[in-house]
């Protein structure tokens, strides 16, 4: 096939002759020798070396845009719940978390302490094993107990 314009492959493309101007300008399709354009390798070369999306879909600043105003909406969201109770500040929820833990370790650790003397006196191991069995549910259910009062909606909830 013999060489097109500029123009003619612009009509060939259907794009206009400064975008097949600007094709050539940045390297993205080649001329022949006489400045006339191969419309096969002029096609191809377009297709391998030419970015699709630009004109097509959305800006870049439409994609910045979306994502800021995403970002802020869930910004809003979060201050929101908060606000309304329903999300507590992480260094809070840490600190309450790390003093109910050591509370309840502290119980655990004593129960040995509390019972010891019953369990010296005790020979039925029958009755051992439900003496430690009791102590150790009743402070498992304390600490369940007080993990629901202190749970937001909980009974100490307005």
């Amino acid at each position: 096939m013999a060489g097109l314009s500029q123009r003619a492959y612009a009509a060939h493309r259907g794009v206009s002759h400064t975008a097949v101007q600007r094709a050539i300008r940045e390297g993205r399709i080649s001329t022949l020798p006489d400045g006339r354009i191969n419309p096969a390798v002029a096609d191809e070369e377009w297709e391998q070396n030419t970015l699709y999306g630009k004109g097509n879909g959305p800006s870049q600043y439409v994609t910045a845009r979306t994502v800021h105003e995403t970002y802020r909406a869930r910004l809003a969201k979060l201050d929101y719940e908060e606000r309304i109770g329903k999300l507590l500040p992480r260094d809070e929820v840490v600190a309450t978390a790390f003093k109910r833990y050591r509370q309840f370790r502290d119980h655990m650790l004593n129960i040995p302490n509390r019972i010891a003397p019953v369990l010296a006196a005790e020979t039925d191991q029958v009755r051992v094993h439900e003496i430690l069995a009791t102590e150790i549910r009743d402070a498992l259910g304390e600490f369940a107990d007080q993990a629901t009062d202190q749970a937001p909606g909980g009974p100490e909830a307005p």
